[in-house]
């Protein structure tokens, strides 16, 4: 039996929904998920309201394995993530001892003064475990089933590695692309035939504009290499007997 380990993740800031800042992080997570054995089901974005994130992460980490956020533990006033997951566990956030020696050296060693702004990054729910930050020092934290990040792309993708070998990972997804000469108007009902007929496997249909008409790539993806070729020879044998 194919095991199946799910995640989603919950994108935090106003910048993010502005358009101020485009989000880089989702699309990251995503590949490595993918090459884990992880299935990535579900993105969210939520402004810097408490309440949204607080909803927002009960929500999901009922629901998946795993949940992972960016975005929201600096050392500005919007930065509320901490605050707000502390609440979603029912917990108090607090200042950790450990990330404020981790932060108080950081900044001596460079001659900075540890201002009251500076020390927020060193809060997190009571009980939550650090994710480390090679590249700035502030660390993350996991709790439960939740991992929080930084929103700032290298520092999330650095934290990632950090978290990615503590994993559970299922089975992971193996894909086949078909390429169809033809349009989804014109494949899409064979290939939804098929898709009943093959349970176990995904099938996608990818449309792309070239040379003034429509082709289509078909990707199959099944957690077997039997349900995968099984998949793929229906697509093939439905796209040859197509009219030329």
């Amino acid at each position: 039996m194919a095991e199946i380990v799910t995640a989603a993740m919950l994108v935090i800031g106003d910048e993010i929904l502005s358009g101020r800042t485009k989000d880089r992080n989702a699309g990251h997570l995503a590949e490595i998920m993918t090459a884990t054995g992880i299935d990535l089901r579900e993105v969210r974005i939520v402004p810097d309201d408490e309440a949204e994130i607080v909803a927002a992460v009960n929500a999901l980490r009922s629901r998946y394995d795993y949940v992972f956020t960016s975005g929201g533990i600096g050392p500005t006033h919007d930065d509320i993530t901490a605050d707000a997951i502390a609440k979603a566990f029912g917990v108090p956030c607090e200042y950790d001892a450990r990330a404020m020696a981790l932060l108080e050296e950081s900044y001596a060693k460079r001659a900075m003064e540890f201002t009251d702004a500076r020390k927020r990054m060193a809060r997190m729910p009571r009980g939550a475990d650090h994710i480390d930050n090679p590249v700035s020092t502030a660390p993350g934290f996991r709790i439960g089933n939740v991992h929080v990040m930084a929103g700032v792309p290298s520092i999330f993708q650095a934290m990632l590695d950090n978290v990615v070998p503590t994993l559970r990972t299922g089975t992971k997804l193996l894909s086949a692309t078909v390429q169809c000469l033809f349009g989804e108007g014109v494949i899409g009902g064979p290939l939804a035939e098929i898709q009943k007929a093959h349970p176990d496997t995904i099938i996608g249909s990818y449309p792309k504009y070239l040379d003034g008409g429509f082709s289509t790539d078909i990707v199959v993806r099944a957690r077997t290499p039997e349900a995968l070729e099984s998949g793929r020879a229906a697509v093939e044998a439905m796209v040859a007997g197509l009219p030329k």
